[in-house]
């Protein structure tokens, strides 16, 4: 594909072009020391100032912009990562459920507006660096709000869609040697647009880290850990799945790492080594397991890891990269109608957590994010559920380490959609994602993303398909796709409280706002599921009055399993 057709941006069957598939967060390091150091010669950052210009919309937008002798020293500079309405241009705009083109152009469900889209122009320029010439060269945008086409040096890489989740791209035909020309344009709105109608500030633009990649001759594009449990928990076993490009072989070694004491070092044992192993690899699919005799369990209380280190070698015994992956054995479960961790039962003491900075509105900040989770551990805190989208990778390692439960969702609200049925505006068929097929492969590719981006975490033990979409096929599927994918953890989806066509899309009834005496009500009549607040005791102003009887009531009733303040 060699040109881009802006109109796709209003075609909700078009989410990318050219984008690489999902993958594991991991880095790849030259070596062992790299690892230690958590420097990478094999990454290159783009953070930084690039050249910039804002347009109303697309069609004001300069046409040319992207080709490879176009003068931009005369355009503004923006840092990236940023929004582009913190730095100055459009604006901050809040809205609850309904759409930010809401009373502005009348639109339906897929189509973009035309009049007020405001588009974002980037160019930026690097050089390959020694140490990652002569590989394939990929780069990764970890998050653009919320849609982007790319070029390098006039030639057309790509298209991606999906505010919150990575896209990456090969841009190893496109290279050249000196000075290369990266030009991005992103689109505040898309037809992805229509599923992120959550409850925050609007924003657009490179929001999140972009880094070129090198890719070594033996290469791990994908990596799955997957930690089981005998039924007396004497026992565990590490499945270690990996993608590779070529072939060579690979060292294993499984080390326990303990678990972060209240100083926040790793414990003595760190360094204890439970496993070590040399296997020949092929291009494609290889994996490898490892048993674990009385393994160290995970919980929020001992967050025990245990780290898999993998080194990658090529046919001739040369390290081609290093890879460290963190893993922690729990098993966690529906028994008899009540979720266990370990062959316990579990209360969430949870709290919603949007990703949010009044300086920088949702870009990263590693301090910030830090101090949150150890407000909440000081606090008893035990889990989080990331509302309503997945939020940095920095967050779901920093769980592992210091021991919080998440519910990891997945982008998706369509709240404006259904509200506007409720209210008479419109009918039932303009709710999305619906019985929608066009909207099908879109939703299921978020679940993917979402899925594989973040698989190797213990923290994790819900997925969930989204929030407020109401109900419908193209949900239940997505529900159907991450039990597909991980039947290691449960699925969470409070939609089909307003409809119960697909009951089976949640594993558990799930809630927001119920009073302690209704959830206690429901429970006496229906007793196949636990039940959960996924938002309760709205924490604004002169609120969170009566908590003691929801605490009370998870006393009292086994299903009942906690809830997570808004």
């Amino acid at each position: 594909m060699k040109t881009f057709d802006q109109n796709i941006i209003s075609d909700p069957r078009i989410y990318e072009q050219n984008r690489l598939r999902a993958h594991s967060s991991h880095t790849t390091y030259a070596s062992f020391s790299e690892l230690v150091s958590e420097e990478s010669s094999l990454k290159m950052s783009l953070d930084g100032v690039w050249k910039f210009k804002y347009s109303l919309n697309p069609d004001d937008a300069p046409a040319d912009f992207y080709e490879a002798d176009k003068d931009v020293s005369f355009w503004d500079d923006i840092r990236v990562p940023a929004h582009i309405q913190m730095e100055g241009y459009d604006k901050p705009q809040y809205s609850n459920t309904a759409y930010p083109w809401d009373g502005h152009e009348d639109i339906v469900p897929g189509q973009v507006p035309i009049r007020f889209n405001p588009t974002a122009d980037y160019v930026t320029f690097f050089r390959i660096p020694d140490r990652m010439k002569g590989k394939r060269i990929r780069i990764s945008f970890q998050g653009v709000e919320s849609g982007f086409a790319i070029w390098l040096n006039g030639t057309y890489i790509g298209y991606s869609e999906n505010s919150f989740d990575p896209a990456d791209f090969d841009l190893t035909d496109a290279l050249k040697d000196g000075d290369n020309r990266l030009a991005v344009r992103v689109f505040k709105f898309t037809s992805g647009s229509w599923c992120e109608d959550q409850d925050f500030y609007r924003f657009s633009g490179i929001y999140r880290s972009v880094f070129l990649y090198a890719v070594p001759e033996v290469n791990v594009y994908d990596i799955s850990v997957i930690s089981t449990l005998d039924d007396d928990f004497a026992t565990g076993c590490l499945t270690v799945r990996t993608q590779v490009e070529g072939r060579g072989s690979m060292d294993i070694m499984c080390t326990c790492a303990g678990n972060l004491s209240k100083g926040g070092s790793l414990t003595s044992d760190s360094a204890r080594r439970v496993y070590e192993k040399t296997i020949d690899i092929e291009d494609g699919e290889n994996e490898v397991k490892i048993d674990i005799a009385e393994p160290s369990l995970w919980s929020a209380e001992e967050p025990n890891l245990y780290k898999v280190l993998v080194t990658l070698k090529d046919d001739k015994g040369n390290v081609q990269g290093v890879i460290g992956q963190y893993t922690g054995f729990r098993r966690f479960e529906l028994k008899d109608g009540i979720m266990t961790l370990n062959g316990k039962r579990i209360v969430f003491k949870g709290v919603n957590r949007h990703e949010w900075n009044p300086h920088t509105g949702r870009v990263p900040d590693r301090e910030a994010v830090l101090k949150d989770i150890l407000t909440m551990k000081r606090n008893n805190i035990n889990a989080i559920r990331t509302c309503h989208y997945p939020d940095d990778t920095y967050l779901y390692g920093l769980c592992d380490r210091y021991g919080l439960y998440m519910i990891a969702e997945n982008n998706m609200e369509t709240h404006g959609t259904w509200d506007a049925y409720y209210r008479k505006l419109a009918g039932k068929d303009f709710i999305l994602p619906g019985d929608k097929d066009e909207w099908m492969d879109m939703m299921l590719d978020r679940v993917r993303s979402c899925y594989e981006r973040d698989k190797n975490h213990p923290s994790i033990l819900i997925w969930s398909c989204g929030n407020e979409s109401f109900g419908g096929k193209v949900i239940h599927e997505m529900s159907k796709l991450f039990k597909e994918l991980d039947p290691t953890r449960l699925v969470h989806y409070e939609g089909i409280f307003h409809d119960r066509t697909y009951p089976d899309t949640s594993d558990m009834e799930s809630q927001m706002y119920p009073s302690a005496a209704s959830i206690e009500d429901f429970l006496k009549k229906n007793k196949d599921k636990p039940f959960i607040c996924c938002e309760y005791t709205h924490a604004m102003g002169n609120s969170c009055g009566a908590m003691h009887k929801y605490t009370d009531l998870t006393d009292r009733e086994p299903r009942y399993q906690g809830g997570f303040i808004w």
